[in-house]
């Protein structure tokens, strides 16, 4: 029998991937797609996918009850994306992200549990664990969030995990490291730092560049959830990353050395607050089950970069209004 997802965020980068590689995998499945198109959810991704039989776009908030709970029926399988994610603004305005973060997955979960629906799974970060001096942070490492958006992120999180415990509902909650790929949007860092170069821009780098992270290609990412879909155990909390640590700067050096850029191109600007200086997870759990990274860095990088010198039809447009 062919199985109905509800994914939550699917307008933006991570989800929308996911729901590309759902549709791909099972042809007769059906995804309901749950975004508020937010500054970060983009209406030129939903009408491509709009374009894939199965798809179904609902225009809606997930901190909905009414709308939820409507959504959540004859639902199998939740994959809940929906979040403010980017730190920076969660710094200038936290209040939106500790609403939609922690009471929104509240409400999903609710509406979940009390339909039965059979798997429900968290997307959560490995900014949780806060920076990581060295080694890599297992699932039942310390909590220890720097910023309001890895704070809200921790909040639902726990939130997630209390329905296992009180109310016995299968919940997964997964930590991944950054993702990189096409459809991400451009005020991170990747997808700047390339539009930037591509309008023969400076690209502003925090501090010094020494700050660490592990780099995951996004279709990896979607791979991992996807397994965990049948073969997560209920309850559980599971890394998902590349091992694949590099500082900031060297990160620029490999973009501005794709685009035949040289360090002339970098703006050293001011350090973020509580900036965390370095993440890495330890993902041997999932690794257990089957699942690994197939795809190479420094070859996908590439190829993100291609995505975007081929799609300015889709990313000026965000920057333009951003700007």
């Amino acid at each position: 029998m062919s199985r109905k997802y509800l994914v939550t965020g699917g307008a933006g980068f991570i989800g929308s991937n996911f729901v590309r590689y759902v549709l791909e995998k099972e042809p007769d499945a059906s995804v309901t797609n749950l975004d508020l198109l937010t500054y970060a959810g983009v209406k030129a991704t939903v009408d491509e996918l709009d374009r894939l039989p199965g798809h179904t776009f609902v225009l809606g908030d997930i901190r909905d009850p009414d709308l939820v709970n409507r959504l959540m029926q004859g639902i199998d399988v939740v994959v809940h994306f929906a979040a403010e994610s980017h730190v920076d603004r969660s710094i200038t305005g936290p209040s939106v992200f500790l609403e939609t973060n922690v009471v929104g997955t509240g409400v999903l979960l609710d509406a979940a549990a009390r339909q039965g629906v059979r798997r429900f799974i968290h997307v959560s970060t490995d900014e949780v664990y806060g920076s990581v001096a060295e080694g890599f942070a297992p699932e039942d490492a310390l909590l220890d969030p720097s910023s309001p958006y890895s704070a809200s992120k921790a909040g639902s999180d726990l939130v997630a995990l209390s329905y296992r415990v009180t109310f016995d509902y299968p919940v997964i909650v997964t930590r991944c490291t950054n993702n990189y790929g096409p459809y991400q949007f451009p005020e991170k860092v990747i997808p700047l730092f390339v539009t930037n170069l591509l309008d023969d821009l400076e690209v502003p780098l925090y501090g010094t560049g020494s700050n660490e992270r592990d780099w995951l290609f996004v279709e990896d990412h979607c791979s991992g959830l996807y397994l965990l879909v049948d073969e997560g155990a209920p309850g559980e909390i599971y890394n998902i990353g590349a091992n694949a640590q590099m500082t900031n700067l060297d990160l620029t050096r490999r973009i501005l050395e794709i685009m035949d850029k040289d360090e002339s191109s970098i703006e050293y600007v001011e350090d973020r607050k509580g900036h965390d200086l370095r993440y890495a997870v330890d993902s041997s759990k999932i690794r257990a089950l089957g699942w690994a990274p197939t795809h190479d860095f420094d070859e996908r990088i590439s190829d993100t970069v291609d995505w975007y010198r081929s799609r300015e039809d889709w990313w000026r447009p965000l920057k333009k209004a951003s700007a």
